[in-house]
């Protein structure tokens, strides 16, 4: 069976890395795949029923009912979402219920490849992706991107408020139990401090391009 080609994204919140894996997804002809989108449908469907994110039962129903298809809907951005996707995640069988998905994906994505982004593709789900990025930003630049992307989708928010949320976030991804937010050995490190979008993209892409181009010319050949 041939080898699936999957680039890995993974990073901090608001480093920049799924506007990346997009772009990259673009410029490939590859499907995208969110896979933070699993979780915050996952938290949605809780909060929505008022019930508690912490309740190991509820998230794992949660979690099995989640189509993939909702994956791009408009409310899953919001700041509240995005916090209960980070709880959720810390929980094993809720990450356990969405690793096949994944991984499937990542076998029979539609397309001649998939780009992954997330917060373990390269160490759990796709530790065998043909190229890893692990995308990173000073968090201080993290809180202002975040502020910025909620004021224009009219959600007013404080700038220290959010920097507390990511402090908190990066601590509870970095030490949850199962797949936590770790660099893979073979990752490439993406600071996207100092970088806008379409530096960003174009050091991203001069990073992954190589391996990308090569298993593509490898599996032409057959």
């Amino acid at each position: 069976m041939t080898r699936p080609i999957v680039i890995a994204v993974d990073g901090t919140a608001a480093s920049g890395k799924g506007t990346l894996a997009r772009r990259l997804a673009a410029h490939f002809h590859f499907a995208h795949l969110d896979s933070g989108s699993l979780y915050r449908l996952t938290a949605l469907r809780i909060l929505r029923a008022h019930g508690d994110l912490r309740d190991e039962v509820a998230a794992v129903a949660s979690a099995r009912a989640v189509v993939p298809a909702d994956a791009g809907r408009y409310d899953l951005r919001g700041r509240e979402i995005a916090e209960g996707a980070s709880v959720v995640a810390a929980i094993p069988g809720v990450r356990a219920e969405l690793l096949a998905w994944q991984q499937h994906f990542a076998r029979d994505p539609g397309a001649a490849g998939a780009v992954i982004d997330g917060r373990d593709i390269g160490t759990v789900v796709c530790p065998d992706a043909t190229a890893k990025l692990f995308v990173d930003a000073a968090p201080e630049l993290r809180a202002r991107r975040r502020r910025l992307e909620l004021e224009a989708a009219g959600e007013p928010a404080s700038e220290a408020a959010i920097l507390a949320e990511i402090g908190a976030r990066d601590a509870r991804d970095r030490n949850r139990a199962v797949a936590p937010l770790l660099r893979a050995p073979d990752a490439a490190l993406l600071d996207t401090s100092d970088l806008d979008i379409d530096a960003a993209f174009a050091a991203a892409l001069a990073l992954v391009r190589p391996r990308i181009e090569e298993a593509l010319a490898a599996r032409q050949r057959g």
